[in-house]
């Protein structure tokens, strides 16, 4: 496995209409230490240029989309944003890529049908781009996603999934790939207002059957996936409490096999507020 490393993995990069306050909130990030930041690519045709942007502002932190839909952006598109981010930036740019859920891109009038396959000719033709395996990761779920993380990919990066499932990757993708859960987590110490804010996140996520399909595999069911989910789901999904708790739920990802995890600091679904002071906080205890 590479060298621990704390990343982040936050909405507010693309959410954000100004460049600036991207760019201020990204050079804290690096100043305090954090490896990389994660963020959505969103739904539309190209890599959005706020990947490029975070790149010529900073000086070392990488920088990933995750993810970037295979539905929306061809591979040839990505290849080519990805190709010369690392002529300019050589090491700092990973592309994240993943299939998405059917009730997302068919919103789009696209035909969601074998994820798995379409993932395997998108790596095709970004071979055929001449975009190397060791500068993209999947978005694996399952056994099989996971298997072709380690085959033809630097490695996975898993979202919203428990420190079991982290295990279980680990375990697929053997020892020298890539292993890079997001981690969904709430700073605050009162249970029953992280609680609610945790099930502001975990609602609309357990409707997609991409994610509560494999929690099925790790034994939760429909009684914990109801109301947004059972305090138990919900608790080993996003670690919360003081900085030093959260801590704690982060580390077990790393005992479980994780070589870099990416935090997600909930506030309450805002994406134009960067919660500067949460990680900050967590820096203080994780780096």
């Amino acid at each position: 496995m590479a060298q621990r490393q704390v990343s982040v993995w936050q909405p507010f990069f693309l959410g954000s209409k100004s460049t600036q306050a991207a760019l201020e909130a990204a050079a804290e990030l690096e100043e305090l230490g954090y490896a990389r930041i994660w963020f959505s690519a969103g739904f539309g045709e190209n890599v959005p240029e706020r990947f490029r942007e975070l790149l010529d502002g900073t000086k070392h932190i990488g920088i990933a989309p995750g993810i970037l839909s295979i539905w929306h952006s061809s591979p040839a598109e990505a290849a080519a944003f990805a190709l010369d981010a690392e002529r300019a930036h050589p090491g700092r740019f990973l592309l994240g890529l993943g299939a998405s859920h059917a009730v997302l891109v068919e919103n789009d009038g696209t035909d969601y049908r074998r994820p798995y396959s379409k993932m395997v000719d998108y790596l095709d033709g970004l071979d055929a781009a001449g975009l190397p395996a060791e500068r993209r990761v999947l978005a694996a779920l399952g056994p099989r996603m996971l298997e072709l993380s380690r085959d033809r990919s630097a490695g996975a990066h898993p979202y919203f999934t428990p420190a079991e499932h982290t295990a279980e990757a680990r375990a697929a993708l053997g020892p020298d790939r890539l292993l890079a859960p997001e981690v969904a987590v709430v700073v605050n110490a009162d249970a029953d207002a992280a609680r609610a804010t945790a099930r502001q996140y975990t609602t609309g996520y357990l409707t997609l059957p991409n994610y509560t399909n494999n929690l099925r595999r790790f034994g939760w069911t429909d009684e914990d996936f109801a109301g947004g989910g059972s305090d138990r789901l919900v608790d080993a999904i996003i670690p919360s409490g003081t900085p030093e708790q959260v801590a704690a739920g982060v580390e077990k990802h790393f005992h479980a096999g994780a070589d870099e995890v990416a935090i997600q600091v909930l506030n309450g679904g805002d994406a134009s507020r960067f919660p500067s002071d949460a990680f900050r906080a967590l820096a203080a205890v994780l780096i």
